[in-house]
């Protein structure tokens, strides 16, 4: 029983480590447009205008619309390895391409395709870790998990920016430089991951209900997307997450311009710097509300989602009044406390509560729909900011965030359907959880 235990911790460590190292990486090529957006706009030979950028970056938020709502009943069916690594692999030849022909047909081709293979990572990796981590620890592991994105977004930009801007000299560094770190992460991943603890000989976390007697691969695909589109919570944490994207998109994809536009001097380099203020908050947004919802609201999910939305609001709605003050630490100050506010709703609700409420046959599925939901919104926040004025933009945002933290209150007091202490399933007495009917 002994070396059981001690090879599930090993076995535990081991996903969570991986698992985090990919979803990170992918953020390299996912930040690579971003910072070569600042050299493009001044290269004669391949000028792009904001509008032009602006429509590039929903070709690739839509696409990403997409793959979430599809690769997480895939990641159900067929498992997070293949799924995964086929992501990780596309993503980083997507990135070469992009590096290597500055025309606008194959920039469209290959955003529309990098959307689909970074969406592979979001759904599949959650899954992945739910298998390993019962209910019971899943807001603690996955708000520590879900550091990853933020790491990733903190690291991937000043990475790319000096490739391109101080190393090489030109704004293709961004993406081949990328790609070269999503090669490797490929690499380790198809050497240390593994989809469930049945592979290695070791019990389910949770048990996971067989398909019902001689159903179809089809069905057996389709069936948790039923059972998703049932379940009242899943949906309204998918309609939070649709307001609450848009935000994190704009910052993540025009941050650089952004501020490079209301403060000039501070120079290329950096402009995408600062905006990493942003994700270096996101660090510790994700531990501190998983924490907070295990230990101080009991595996509610809600409350400490409603609070950080509330605080959230606020942050962007004084947010151009500090660009326009051209302080870079106030700037750089209020950047950090919308990344704390933003980055823990953000994981908490597209993680931990998704794959809780999802449950153990549909939990990719519903990290799939509910970061689905929030990825048709992100569209938004790539498109906004090249139409529309930053002040209006950010009030809108601030406007959303609101609504995102009222529509959870109904939900205060839901909690996972089972709870479990890693060797037992429990029924929890005080659920607010309650399919539609048919």
């Amino acid at each position: 029983m002994n070396k059981q235990i001690a090879t599930i911790k090993r076995w535990r460590m081991q996903i969570f480590a991986i698992t985090w190292l990919a979803y990170a990486a992918f953020y390299f090529t996912r930040k690579a447009f971003s910072v070569a957006k600042l050299g493009i706009g001044e290269d004669p030979a391949f000028h792009l205008d904001k509008m032009a950028m602006a429509n590039l970056d929903a070709i690739y938020l839509t696409a990403y619309a997409v793959g979430q709502f599809t690769w997480g009943m895939l990641a159900d069916r067929f498992g997070p390895r293949v799924v995964v690594l086929g992501g990780l692999v596309i993503s980083a030849l997507a990135a070469v391409a992009m590096g290597s022909y500055a025309t606008f047909p194959i920039f469209a081709t290959c955003m529309l395709i990098q959307g689909l293979a970074q969406s592979t990572g979001w759904s599949g990796l959650c899954k992945n870790i739910g298998s390993f981590f019962p209910a019971q620890q899943r807001g603690r592991v996955l708000g520590l998990w879900s550091s990853c994105y933020a790491f990733g977004g903190l690291v991937a930009s000043p990475f790319a920016g000096w490739w391109a801007y101080t190393a090489i000299g030109n704004w293709q560094a961004a993406f081949i430089s990328s790609a070269a770190v999503v090669g490797v992460v490929a690499v380790l991943f198809f050497i240390f991951q593994r989809n469930k603890p049945e592979d290695v000989g070791l019990p389910a976390v949770e048990p996971e209900p067989e398909p019902v007697g001689g159903a179809s691969t089809l069905c057996s695909v389709w069936a948790p997307l039923r059972e998703i589109l049932r379940n009242r919570t899943v949906l309204t944490l998918g309609l939070a997450y649709f307001m609450l994207k848009p935000a994190r998109y704009a910052i993540l994809l025009w941050g650089p311009v952004i501020v490079f536009e209301q403060m000039p001097s501070v120079g290329k380099v950096g402009a995408a710097i600062i905006p990493t203020a942003f994700e270096l908050a996101g660090l510790l947004g994700p531990i501190m509300i998983g924490l907070a919802s295990d230990k101080i609201f009991g595996a509610r999910r809600m409350p400490a989602c409603v609070l950080s939305l509330l605080a959230l609001t606020l942050s962007l709605a004084f947010f151009m009044g500090a660009l326009h003050s051209g302080s870079v630490i106030l700037v750089v100050a209020l950047l950090f406390v919308m990344g704390l506010t933003l980055y823990g709703p953000d994981s908490m609700i597209s993680g931990a509560a998704a794959i809780d409420f999802g449950t153990a046959k549909a939990g990719a599925t519903a990290a799939g729909f509910v970061n689905g939901c929030g990825s048709v919104g992100a569209i938004l926040g790539g498109l906004l900011p090249g139409y529309f004025d930053t002040v209006t933009v950010f009030f809108v945002f601030a406007g959303c965030a609101l609504f995102s933290a009222l529509v959870l209150v109904p939900h205060w007091n839901s909690r996972p359907v089972t709870i479990t202490d890693g060797s037992a399933t429990v029924p929890n007495q005080a659920i607010a959880v309650t399919p539609l009917r048919t």
